[in-house]
């Protein structure tokens, strides 16, 4: 099992995904996405996964001016220069991922 954790560094639901797997002691990576964002591979793994709209944060102010661009493309590309839109956390195991704090899932991953 590969875990990787996208998170921000004040959100309460990654402290709680961490956690979780802490608990279990299932290793994994923790990625601050307000310092180091998150590759358009790994973005574009996670959009196949869970799709587009369940990425979007849609408690952030600027969510809604993503409703306006009519591209998908230009929608993924807003979130790569802007990963604070991203809903989190965002747990990857490989090609399987979650948006937000899912740990009837990732039972099933352990």
């Amino acid at each position: 099992m590969n875990i990787q954790i996208f998170g921000k560094s004040k959100c309460f639901d990654t402290k709680k995904a961490e956690r979780w797997f802490k608990e279990r002691r299932i290793r994994f990576q923790s990625i601050d996405l307000g310092k180091y964002g998150i590759s358009p591979g790994e973005l574009k793994s996670v959009l196949n996964a869970v799709g587009l709209e369940a990425l979007v944060d849609p408690k952030h102010p600027d969510a809604a001016l993503l409703a306006y661009l009519a591209y998908d493309a230009d929608k993924v590309e807003k979130l790569l220069d802007n990963p604070r839109l991203l809903k989190t956390p965002i747990v990857r195991n490989g090609r399987q991922a979650t948006v937000g704090y899912c740990p009837e899932v990732w039972q099933g991953w352990a």
